[in-house]
């Protein structure tokens, strides 16, 4: 089973959290599709391949991280900046299968979540990233998990 996190002091976050199968994709792609259709917003979709491509609204944007040779953390917050950047109308990036696309164990991934959340807050753009693991979330992502 998926678990949403929100950090407390900002509502433009939102993590799907949990082991692989459990949906998280599905209830990823269904969200985009659901907020392009009902309000219109403008949107990225982020994903390690192009294997779900389809399953999205045509309005939709959607990245193939792999074409960008992402490597870890500093080059991904870069490549977000980058979208968001070229984009003044964007209201919602989603990133599926975050931990492959990041290419980096998630213990040391602290610093980025508290950028992901100020980039998110300063551009008011709303951040739904999908993370599969087996393991329990690291102490620094708990503090995000709605019980």
């Amino acid at each position: 089973m998926y678990k949403i996190f929100d950090r407390e002091d900002s509502d433009l976050l939102h993590i799907l959290y949990g082991k692989k199968g459990t949906g998280k994709s599905r209830r990823l792609i269904a969200e985009a599709n659901r907020n392009h259709v009902e309000c219109g917003e403008n949107s990225v979709f982020i994903d390690k391949d192009g294997d779900r491509m389809y399953e999205l609204n045509r309005g939709i944007r959607f990245i193939n991280a792999s074409d960008f040779c992402i490597d870890g953390p500093k080059m991904f917050t870069g490549f977000v900046c980058g979208i968001a950047a070229q984009d003044y109308d964007l209201r919602a990036i989603y990133i599926n299968s975050f931990m492959k696309v990041v290419k980096h164990p998630p213990e040391g991934l602290f610093g980025m979540f508290d950028f992901l959340r100020e980039f998110s807050e300063k551009t008011n753009i709303e951040l739904y990233i999908s993370i599969s693991s087996e393991n329990e979330a690291p102490d620094y992502l708990k503090a995000f998990i709605n019980q």
